[in-house]
């Protein structure tokens, strides 16, 4: 019997060995093919099989343990998808950034005005082609051209420091002006931004920008010149660019707490500027009817000479699931040399809601985003987001003695993004006009039907 157990013994031990074997030519195997495949795909193979399990030991043997050596170094160049490739190295970072937009539309007016920029209207509204990156953790750069309006500007041009809640901006940039304005034109909810943004010649200008955010607290305060295009005149004399000295100081203020699902937004701003040789030159106020692509302005003041300009402006924004809503006011006062200072006026007030399930209006940094679908075209039988907005908008330029008329605005919009960085525009306005452009019987208080489209590409 004893002899029985002792080869009974030896034969476990035989086929617990035999086991081992195999499970050790399993992972040897194992560890060829994934060597292969990482040799055909371009990456070092690893020394040993990447988080393969360890065998337990046997017969005094130490157990085969096997290492994962695939990590990447964190030296080593990553490449992100974002609407297109960003590479990302260690604190550095670069991503090429464009825009496409192109509009067209129709602006029914009295035929009586005569003017051959109503009627078929259309225009490649942006061409934009650029690129941002970060030289380091608190060190980053933006830079981007425009084709628009049949010239090539820089638009955002800018460096940024940012350590903590400060951030430090140098160079082409919005001057915190109007959430309206700040807003990106590819997360508008229409077409066009509010009405007194263009009229009040709201634009990118050269300056010194500083921001302070924490919690829902974001305070700007910036001084700044004027835009690259008056400054980088080439004429000597006194319509040189070189000559400008034009100058601003301007300030935003905004209290954004999340109450539950709903987000709100409280702001407000002020804006003085002195127009410096600008005073020499004829300035003036006005608006187009909506779309951008004709050049005719139905309402607009008179050539004034302005040597200051004192705007104020206040905001007003929440958001809760699908739903969103917004308004602002802002007034201008024009300081005219040796005559009375006149005072314009405009608002806006919309609501919007999103028809697709899950799909909401992105908020960050005190102004609108984009989100994207939550449901892409072609994805689990997704169509994409779509979103409806209702508008009011209003614009005054009558004041003592300039006479340059009143718009009231109603805008009905759809958006559609089939996917994120794609979106589909159709716009509906209906603009009521009081002292606008006399007609060839001499009236000037009527109508104007306006239905405007746009396809939109950013990345």
């Amino acid at each position: 019997m004893t002899g029985i157990g002792l080869a009974e013994t030896a034969s476990a031990q035989a086929v617990d060995a035999q086991q081992a074997e195999a499970m050790r030519a399993e992972i040897r195997e194992l560890r060829a093919r994934l060597e292969s495949l990482e040799s055909r795909l371009g990456a070092p193979a690893p020394a040993q099989a990447a988080a393969a399990p360890s065998s337990p030991p046997v017969d005094g043997q130490p157990a085969v343990v096997a290492s994962n050596s695939t990590k990447k170094p964190a030296d080593e160049a990553e490449i992100k998808w974002k609407g297109s490739p960003q590479i990302v190295e260690g604190g550095q970072s670069f991503k090429v950034k464009g825009r496409i937009q192109a509009d067209a539309g129709y602006v029914g007016a009295p035929k009586g005005l005569g003017d051959r920029g109503l009627g078929f209207v259309n225009e490649m509204r942006r061409i934009r082609l650029g690129g941002e990156g970060s030289f380091s953790e608190h060190l980053s750069y933006k830079l981007e051209l425009e084709l628009s309006d049949n010239a090539v500007d820089l638009v955002d041009t800018f460096l940024t420091f940012k350590d903590g809640d400060w951030q430090l901006q140098l160079g082409n940039q919005n001057s915190f002006q109007s959430l309206d304005e700040l807003t990106g034109d590819t997360a508008g909810s229409v077409m066009e931004r509010a009405a007194f943004t263009d009229a009040f010649n709201f634009e990118r200008r050269m300056g010194l920008g500083a921001q302070y955010s924490h919690g829902p607290l974001i305070a700007q305060l910036g001084v700044f010149t004027d835009d690259i295009t008056a400054l980088s005149n080439s004429s000597d004399g006194v319509n040189g660019g070189d000559e400008d000295n034009s100058y601003s100081v301007d300030g935003r203020l905004v209290y954004a707490p999340k109450l539950g699902d709903v987000q709100l937004h409280l702001g407000a701003s002020a804006h003085w500027r002195r127009l410096g040789r600008l005073v020499d030159s004829s300035t003036r106020y006005r608006q187009r009817p909506f779309i951008h692509a004709t050049n005719t302005r139905l309402i607009g003041t008179p050539s004034m000479n302005v040597e200051e300009e004192t705007m104020y402006g206040a905001e007003l924004a929440a958001l809760s699931g699908p739903w969103y809503g917004a308004a602002e006011y802002y007034t201008l006062r024009a300081d005219r040399l040796d005559t009375p200072t006149v005072a314009f006026h405009g608002a806006y007030a919309e609501v919007g809601y999103f028809l697709t399930k899950g799909d909401t209006r992105g908020y960050k940094g005190g102004i609108f985003t984009n989100n994207a679908p939550e449901r892409a075209l072609g994805e689990d039988g997704g169509i994409g987001s779509v979103q409806v907005t209702v508008r009011y908008d209003w614009l005054d330029l009558d004041d003592r003695d300039i006479r340059g008329g009143t718009q009231n605005g109603y805008i009905a919009a759809l958006v559609w993004s089939p996917i994120q960085y794609l979106r589909f525009n159709v716009n509906y306005a209906l603009l009521q006009y009081t002292g606008a452009t006399a007609t060839a019987s001499g009236d000037t208080n009527y109508n104007a039907n306006v239905i405007a489209t746009r396809f939109e590409f950013d990345f």
